[in-house]
């Protein structure tokens, strides 16, 4: 049993709960692992079609547990501490062919941050605050912030929320679109679950396939965007979900995707 988070699958969706709550989940090795881990079964069960990436207590995730950080010597070894750890989580959640929702309280901060970035949507509290917090303590921006953060809010503001290590509220961030949705804090978790449920009756391989074409339009022109969407519809053409979809359109009723 994981001993720093919590994972479950219900109806669909996977929920993934950050359980370290006592240190706002401030993230160690072992928690990495149990993350990493519960992705893996993500990727593997195709029972689940949405991820919700949620965390217990008043905060959503601290970043790196600094205690820990201390016992890290020379920059190779952080280095090789991101890319066994940190590195690996974001690109599992991006290379991850069903939704995830980031399910975000109090803060967010350092490569908390980072995991907020990397989920496809996100909802907040309105008691959520956003923080990069890196340069506080004299580093530069990991786990994927430094990508996200300008694509977000642009260049030059992903500049001065890193340089000045500014505090973000809820409504800053949902004017700055680096979240979707801002709701009241007793109405966070129901706002998530319903569209978790939502996203999971739709048809996922359609939904991941969409997710594939977004991430690789960030990285290349025009032309090869449109070239990658015509290759990856001919594999959404193919898929059992858009059989149904068409039927339950010409038959003027809802759709049944079944998520293949």
């Amino acid at each position: 049993m994981p001993e720093f988070i919590r994972f479950d699958i219900t109806d669909g969706v996977a929920r993934l709960t950050l359980n370290r709550p006592d240190r706002l989940n401030a993230l160690t090795r072992l928690m990495t692992v149990e993350i990493l881990e519960a992705i893996a079964t993500c990727h593997r069960e195709e029972g689940v079609r949405c991820v919700v990436l949620a965390a217990a207590g008043r905060g959503f995730c601290a970043g790196q547990d600094l205690t820990e950080f201390q016992t890290l010597t020379g920059p190779e070894t952080v280095g090789d501490h991101l890319r066994q750890g940190f590195n690996r989580i974001v690109l599992g959640l991006r290379r991850l062919e069903k939704p995830v929702i980031a399910q975000i309280q109090g803060v967010a901060a350092g490569a908390g941050l980072g995991l907020a970035l990397a989920a496809d949507l996100r909802i907040a509290s309105e008691q959520a605050r956003f923080t990069a917090a890196f340069i506080g303590i004299g580093l530069a921006p990991d786990t994927g912030v430094s990508w996200w953060l300008p694509r977000l809010v642009g260049p030059a503001k992903a500049f001065e929320l890193l340089a000045t290590n500014a505090v973000m509220d809820a409504a800053e961030a949902l004017r700055l679109g680096l979240v979707n949705q801002v709701v009241p804090a007793d109405r966070l978790e129901t706002t998530v679950a319903e569209l978790a449920g939502r996203l999971a009756q739709g048809p996922t391989r359609g939904i991941g396939l969409t997710k594939r074409v977004l991430q690789r339009a960030l990285e290349v022109d025009l032309a090869a965007a449109l070239e990658y969407e015509a290759q990856v519809q001919d594999i959404a053409y193919r898929t059992a979900d858009h059989r149904e979809g068409v039927a339950a359109f010409l038959e003027k009723r809802p759709p049944r995707f079944a998520g293949r």
